[in-house]
């Protein structure tokens, strides 16, 4: 043995302990400490917990060899100490080997026999203790790789919810509405998602998703898109092309759920509950959640909002119409849900208001009663 190891030898007989320190001079430098009972052995093993072996007699006063190893092997502290018993009885080392006891020496013992048991579990108990040691490392070392993964994880999601936001800002540039708008609609869905019950993975996707709704628009030629007055037939066709447009550009994305929901949205927030809306003609549940849940924020904050070719609605203005369409254009149970909580999705356009509409908007505050206000 190259390094100093620490033998704890168990035996009311001084004699035992001098002889067997003696034993063991050959092999190699170690610090041996002896006890002449079971109370001090545990005492020394309290104070040196760097004990590598425990040579333990069975028959002494105050706590014998018996309850020792017990409370040795009990112990979360010392457990994996191997404890060579030193006994003269068969039946006792039978006893012993049940209680945890690893391995025995029979009186009188042979001086090199004891050298070769001490040295292998030794040797034994380094291996076992380098391998817990390199276990600690290793979990360790995989709690850290799971840190930075579950942050790498999550700094994805905020570039794609970043990358949805651009995108859709980009659409939204193109037919002069503001990046408030999409910062509303993907707060607003994320809340209405929430109260439908959605799982809460599906209102982040949603959240993330929402602002891609009009990302088609970025197909649409500018002499429609930026037309101040009413579209004709043949305008409105092509305007319409927009919900197409945007499918199509995030398409083939199956391995990415925002942009796969992005797609979804895209495609299907201008169909309707009756099934008049397009451009499949889509009705009831047969037109996904997050096509319902964005087309009703969509429209309201698109009422409530001041664009190039309209002033905005007062909010019981916009909630007349969200009512007279209730069952036709809007899944009604959303709409009921909407209406019910309309204080919170008050409080997020208050909080993502763009300068056009914080005048207009903070004075209608100031006189509309909530839902539940008389």
């Amino acid at each position: 043995m190259t390094e100093k190891n620490t033998i704890l030898a168990v035996d009311d007989v001084e004699f035992n302990l001098m002889i067997m320190k003696q034993m063991l001079s050959g092999i190699g430098g170690f610090d041996f400490i002896g006890a002449a009972n079971g109370v001090e052995a545990l005492d020394i093993l309290e104070q040196n917990p760097a004990v590598d072996i425990v040579l333990l007699d069975l028959h002494m006063p105050v706590m014998d060899g018996f309850e020792t190893l017990i409370r040795i092997k009990k112990s979360d502290q010392y457990s994996d100490i191997p404890v060579i018993v030193v006994t003269s009885d068969n039946a006792e080392v039978l006893k012993t080997l049940a209680m945890g006891a690893n391995d025995f020496m029979a009186k009188p013992f042979n001086a090199e026999e004891l050298k070769l048991r001490v040295r292998n579990h030794i040797r034994s108990k380094k291996l076992n203790d380098m391998a817990r040691d390199m276990n600690k490392i290793l979990e360790a070392e995989v709690a850290r790789k799971t840190s930075e993964l579950r942050d790498a994880l999550e700094m994805s999601k905020l570039a794609e919810f970043e990358i949805s936001l651009r995108l859709g800002r980009a659409a939204e540039f193109r037919d002069m509405e503001t990046g408030m708008h999409i910062r509303r609609v993907s707060e607003m869905s994320w809340e209405l998602a929430r109260l439908a019950g959605l799982p809460e993975r599906e209102c982040e996707i949603l959240r993330y998703a929402s602002p891609l709704h009009d990302v088609g628009k970025i197909g649409i030629p500018d002499l429609i898109l930026l037309k101040p007055g009413q579209l004709d037939p043949s305008e409105s066709q092509v305007m319409r092309m927009h919900t197409v447009i945007g499918g199509g550009i995030l398409s083939d994305a199956e391995k990415f759920p925002v942009l796969e929901a992005g797609r979804i949205i895209a495609l299907e927030h201008h169909e309707k509950w009756d099934g008049s809306g397009y451009p499949r003609g889509l009705a009831g549940t047969d037109i996904h959640i997050y096509g319902r849940l964005v087309m009703l924020v969509d429209v309201f904050d698109a009422l409530t909002s001041t664009r190039p070719y309209k002033k905005a609605y007062t909010t019981d203005k916009a909630l007349e119409i969200i009512k007279a369409d209730r069952g036709t254009f809007f899944d009604p149970a959303l709409v009921d849900l909407f209406i019910s909580n309309l204080d919170v999705f008050l409080e997020i356009k208050k909080k993502f208001l763009d300068n056009r509409n914080d005048e207009l908007f903070c004075k209608e505050q100031a006189t509309h009663p909530g839902p539940d206000r008389p």
